[in-house]
């Protein structure tokens, strides 16, 4: 038979309502005191029921992830790493699915505000004025979006970009492409700007071709757009892009990196194994994730405020980038000139 709060009590020769406050209000009772009842209560394999104390502190200790599209590689690690930094918390995930439609987003804030303490919203495809009413129902920690007044966790791919094109440059590269993502994406207009600025401060040509959708697929059916175009490299949207898109110039006999070098961003696990391995952006997903539970948890009880986590990128160079037509280098002279590749 499971252990109550009586037992607990009696165990501990304290109160019933001492044991209940340990978990539902723990700052109220003295540490050594807390201590031996947090002690009792293990040993005994004492669980306080949620419900009854969501009732007494008005906390359900469960949190809503919101994700753009769960079957993207991007989003696994930076759920998992959530889970965990709210699990060492006592807190819950909930995790829903959009499938990168902002009506459903907004149908799941909806939804989920009365069950959860905070929700996280992961590469939100809604509009910020949509954001900023929703904070209004429940608090919320946006995720690669940056919305004035809420709390926010961005990587920044917009320095990965940059990166990317220069490296693009280095190689001899001055007819590339960007390949775009999904329409209402922050991170897609952070990739456009700073790659169309250090396109511009080098004198070459950016062309952008989409928006596109974020998948293999996606990639697949850009490759025509993308061989008509006469570049000499591409930077994609994220992998799954980046992976469709070398598949796809493949079945036209189109070689990568001879023919064409492409860049994905993200670093996810197919990028490793695919061949050519593919250069990326390296995002670090399972720090995003941590951060924002921290954040929630943190500022959640703030509707206004200005707390914001910036996380960097990394560029991987591995094999699906070489020389451009403007380069004297051979490939072994570029594979030799590129810096080791970042561990991930």
């Amino acid at each position: 038979m499971p252990a109550t709060i009586r037992d607990v009590a009696r165990a501990c020769g304290v109160h019933i309502s001492t044991v209940s406050r340990t978990f539902s209000a723990p700052h109220l009772v003295n540490p050594e005191t807390r201590s031996r009842v947090l002690a009792c209560a293990e040993h005994l394999g004492y669980r306080p029921n949620r419900a009854a104390r969501a009732l007494i502190t008005g906390r359900t200790h469960n949190i809503g992830l919101i994700v753009a599209d769960i079957a993207n590689p991007f989003f696994p690690p930076l759920i998992k790493a959530a889970e965990s930094a709210a699990r060492h918390r006592d807190y819950h995930i909930f995790v829903t699915d959009t499938n990168e439609d902002p009506a459903v987003e907004e149908e799941l804030v909806h939804a989920l505000a009365k069950q959860v303490d905070g929700v996280l919203l992961c590469s939100p495809r809604m509009s910020n004025s949509l954001i900023e009413q929703l904070s209004r129902e429940v608090p919320l920690v946006v995720i690669n979006r940056q919305v004035t007044g809420l709390p926010n966790v961005l990587i920044d791919v917009g320095q990965g970009a940059r990166l990317a094109v220069e490296h693009l440059i280095g190689l001899g590269h001055h007819q590339i492409a960007l390949l775009g993502g999904p329409r209402g994406s922050w991170t897609n207009r952070e990739i456009r700007r700073t790659a169309t600025a250090a396109a511009r401060s080098a004198n070459v040509t950016l062309t952008v071709i989409g928006p596109n959708p974020p998948t293999e697929n996606g990639g697949i059916a850009a490759a025509e757009q993308v061989r008509r175009a006469e570049v000499t490299a591409v930077l994609a949207y994220n992998d799954l892009l980046a992976i469709g898109l070398i598949e796809g110039l493949d079945a036209q006999g189109v070689a990568v990196p001879r023919d064409i070098s492409v860049v994905g961003i993200d670093d996810i696990a197919l990028s490793r194994i695919l061949r050519p391995k593919l250069t990326t952006v390296a995002t670090p997903n399972a720090a995003a994730g941590r951060a924002a539970v921290d954040m929630l948890l943190q500022h959640g009880d703030d509707r206004r405020t200005t707390a914001q986590v910036t996380l960097q990128t990394e560029l991987v160079i591995r094999d699906s980038t070489g020389p451009g037509p403007h380069s004297h280098a051979d490939p072994g002279d570029a594979a030799a000139a590129a810096p080791a590749e970042v561990a991930s």
